[in-house]
């Protein structure tokens, strides 16, 4: 952690520097904790997520985040066990999941669930890349499971495949070059040499998730929560660009999408629109010239510059680029 957050690698999130002494230490997070019992839930797709990245069309939203919020699941889940273990054996428990400063993935690690793979996330034998994870801390003094090894062996298919190299070295990760962090996480303008490659990826990546091999054993995953919603698994671009705020917000009621907010989702559409190559998406991003928004109207403007003829874009930009506010937008226009 130390040597990743001394490279800047965790990019806007200052809240991981700000709490990483709580993160590396868990009993700053409370101190009469004896215990973390750490639990992985199932979330495998039933199919490969892999070739949607083809429909360019369309829209790809992270496996997570095409059900209901796991958040909202999970808590339900651990309220209920960890009122159990304090009925039943005592002790008092705290419950969290993905909202605390706590570890869960070395964690998880430490506990056997499984191991931190190449891409630095969590693989498990069973269950493959796809495991949701949460943890409760007790005063309950418990013997501790046996570490899981890492069984990555020679493979480094993960960090092939990464369309941005976001891994500087196995078991690192660059943040700043992540996919899931610029659509999710950046609350900016995307720079420019990363919007290509993210393709239609609208809201986080699964590529080096989906291609890790030990995914042959995982499961479609039982919750119902878990699966898909229709009206998220492929989405058309040129009905998601639409949206106003009130439109994004009951969309995705209930959905982990809702927290990023109708701007940098439709900056996200907007891209991706860019990477279709089709040119009758041009008017849906011509519309966005209006928007209020400065991150949409920098991303309609490059999306345009890729859909359009030289001529047509050139005539657009006379007729917006005298009245644009923003030099970021501006600059867009000027390229």
């Amino acid at each position: 952690m130390a040597e990743f957050l001394a490279a800047g690698h965790h990019g806007d999130m200052a809240w991981m520097a700000t709490t990483a002494e709580r993160r590396s230490r868990p009993e700053k997070l409370w101190s009469e904790a004896k215990t973390i019992i750490t639990l992985g839930a199932n979330y495998a797709p039933a199919d490969d997520p892999l070739p949607a990245l083809e429909r360019k069309e369309r829209g790809v939203v992270s496996v997570y985040a095409q059900g209901r919020d796991y958040h909202d699941v999970l808590k339900a889940r651990l309220k209920r066990l960890a009122r159990w273990i304090a009925e039943t054996h005592g002790g008092d428990v705290k419950i969290f999941v993905d909202t605390a400063p706590v570890m869960e993935k070395p964690i998880a690690a430490a506990s056997g669930i499984g191991w931190q793979g190449k891409h630095t996330n969590l693989v498990s034998r069973e269950f493959g890349s796809w495991l949701f994870l949460g943890s409760i801390f007790t005063t309950l003094a418990i013997e501790a499971d046996e570490r899981e090894q890492d069984h990555c062996g020679t493979c480094h298919a993960c960090l092939d495949i990464c369309p941005t190299r976001a891994f500087p070295a196995p078991y690192q990760i660059d943040a700043r070059r992540c996919i899931s962090y610029l659509t999710i996480e950046h609350k900016g303008h995307i720079a420019r040499e990363f919007r290509e490659a993210i393709g239609n990826r609208i809201y986080g990546c699964d590529d080096c998730l989906a291609v890790c091999p030990w995914n042959k054993f995982a499961q479609t995953a039982r919750e119902v929560a878990f699966h898909p919603r229709i009206e998220l698994a492929l989405p058309l671009l040129g009905e998601l660009a639409t949206l106003d705020d009130a439109a994004f917000r009951e969309f995705f009621r209930g959905s982990p999408v809702k927290r990023i907010g109708r701007d940098r989702f439709i900056r996200n559409v907007l891209i991706a629109i860019g990477n279709s190559g089709d040119p009758k998406l041009a008017r849906v991003a011509e519309a966005r010239l209006a928007d209020q928004s400065p991150l949409v109207r920098a991303m309609a403007v490059w999306a345009l510059s890729k859909l359009l003829p030289r001529e047509a874009f050139d005539r657009l930009e006379s007729q917006h680029l005298a009245d644009e506010p923003d030099p970021a937008v501006a600059g867009e226009w000027g390229l």
